[in-house]
């Protein structure tokens, strides 16, 4: 009798042990899938792009808002992950970041790196210029150059960050009235005629030729209403500076004369 129960105890601790295994090889299993689907899966995007001539202004899911400049697209998660809160920028936008010291909110554009945990600051950063270009109003935000990891920079508020032939250059903000587009405002305060021509490419969403050289050493100090439209603008500059202009319309191009 004892050798059969014996026999019998054998027998149920190896069926044990056989669903043990089945059970902790299912768990393995599970894990690893859950694993691999966590580190691969595809994160849903919201993307929100802003045509020539508007601004919006968006809350991201943290409650973070933020304003987007004309001509700008916008990439963010359609839920932040627990770790840090990551948006890709192509433009220009002024950011007014919820804080949250454990998950840092990070702005990738096409130069660098904009980190940080609560602040507002803006950045312009439009590819096809090639002007970067980051501003802190309040808080405090470190700044990594992608082409070059070990240039981090931390930025003062009222202080303005330019990507200037591959190298950061700090210099002090004294006058906020170019940040005022999100009013719908684009100011100008003793600009030159021909960056003045950039922004109204920007603003537009058209090309500016200037072949009247005379304009070239002019500048100017005024402010425009973006909705007034870019001829409304040349009309008032024509008050001070003397040129001409012709449209292209089929080829969205205007020749200053």
């Amino acid at each position: 009798n004892n050798c059969i129960s014996t026999k019998r105890i054998h027998k149920i601790i190896r069926q044990w042990l056989k669903i043990a295994s089945v059970i902790i090889l299912t768990l393995t299993i599970n894990y690893l899938y859950q694993k691999y689907k966590s580190e691969n899966e595809v994160i849903a995007m919201n993307t929100v792009s802003v045509p020539a001539g508007q601004r919006t202004n968006i809350t991201l899911p943290d409650g973070t808002n933020v304003w987007l400049n004309a001509r700008t697209t916008l990439q963010y998660p359609v839920t932040f992950s627990q770790k840090q809160r990551t948006v890709f920028l192509k433009g220009e936008a002024y950011f007014d970041v919820k804080k949250n010291k454990s998950r840092p909110f990070i702005v990738h554009t096409d130069a660098y790196s904009i980190e940080v945990l609560g602040t507002k600051f803006n950045v312009d950063a439009y590819p096809e210029t090639e002007k970067f270009e980051t501003t802190l109003m309040h808080g405090s935000v470190k700044v990594t150059l992608k082409a070059d990891s070990s240039q981090t920079v931390i930025l003062k508020p009222d202080h303005k960050l330019s990507l200037e032939k591959g190298r950061f250059v700090m210099t002090k903000v004294e006058d906020y009235n170019p940040y005022r587009w999100k009013e719908g405002l684009i100011c100008f305060s003793d600009e030159s005629f021909p960056n003045i021509m950039k922004d109204f490419e920007k603003y537009y969403g058209v090309k500016i030729v200037i072949e009247n050289k005379n304009v070239l050493q002019i500048n100017f100090t005024g402010k425009f209403r973006q909705t007034d439209g870019i001829d409304y603008a040349l009309r008032i500059l024509q008050k001070n500076i003397d040129f001409q202009y012709e449209k292209d319309n089929e080829k969205q191009i205007i020749y200053i004369k």
